[in-house]
Order: C-alpha cells, then structure tokens, then sequence
C-alpha cells in the first residue's frame, strides 16, 4: 500500500513538474508554449547570417490558402511576408481566418528560394485569376517557416 501511495505521490509531482504553459487560443499541430516569443518583425535580424533558425513567433495573418487552409503568409514588415506551412502537412489552418488575425507559430524560418512552379502552385490554391498566376516569373527569394505547432490567439 505504501508502494502505491509513494507512487501516485510521484507521478502527481512529475506531472507538474514537466506540465508546460501553453499559448492559449484556437490550437492546431503541437500548439505553442509559453516564452521566447518574438515577434514577425525580428525573424529577419534573428535568422541573421543563418540559413535556418528554430524560433517561436507571434505575427499578423496576411492571407490563408483559400483551397484547403495548407498554408499562411504572416506580415514581417510594411513591405514584407513569411510563407508559412506546416509540417509533414499534418495540420490546416482556418481557410476563412481573417487578415490581421493574431497567431503564434512555433517551428523553424528559413531562407529559401522558391520556384516558379511553387509560387504558381501556391497562387493557384490561393485562388489567384489565371492573369496573376501567369504574371509569375521568377523564382523568389524570401522566408519560408515550417511550423510544427500555430495558435490562433484570442
């Protein structure tokens, strides 16, 4: 009986011991927790000279892909956005979520350039008219974050 007690006691205290705080909001993939979030406007200086970084990062939600929700861009200055997807295409997000929504995305940022063939897939899911998908070009340098975890914040 003893055994059992001192048991439960433990597993009780490891429970709270390894419990997260986590970002709270409409929660999709791993969700986000709590601590060293920053925000959109610093990805640029924290990737730095790096070509991947991990990071937490807390943006506005520019627009969503309109076919399934399978990827976002988030605003990281006036002039600028980050391609957002998820990782292992194991979650969507909302496809109607509104501009300016708030989110919270936990995951890896990366420089990366990106095809002509892509940015016309992506356009194309996005609901682009035929005229802007065929005004693409060239490829596009810029940053793509793949998120492990998002959280739509209240």
């Amino acid at each position: 009986m003893k055994k059992i007690v001192l048991s439960l006691v433990f597993c009780a205290f490891a429970s709270f011991a390894f419990a997260q705080d986590k970002v709270e909001g409409q929660v999709f993939g791993e969700g986000v927790t709590k601590g060293n979030i920053i925000s959109a406007t610093e990805v640029n200086s924290k990737l730095g000279a790096a070509t991947k970084a991990d990071m937490k990062v807390e943006g506005e939600v520019v627009n969503v892909c309109k076919k399934k929700g399978c990827f976002m861009t988030v605003k990281i200055s006036d002039k600028e956005t980050m391609f957002v997807k998820f990782k292992d295409y194991g979650f969507f997000m909302p496809k109607d979520m509104a501009p300016g929504t708030k989110v919270v995305i936990d995951g890896f940022a990366e420089r990366k350039v990106t095809s002509v063939e892509d940015l016309q897939h992506y356009a194309k899911d996005a609901k682009k008219s035929e005229e802007e998908i065929a005004k693409i070009t060239e490829p596009k340098k810029e940053i793509v974050f793949e998120a492990k975890g998002a959280v739509i914040v209240k």
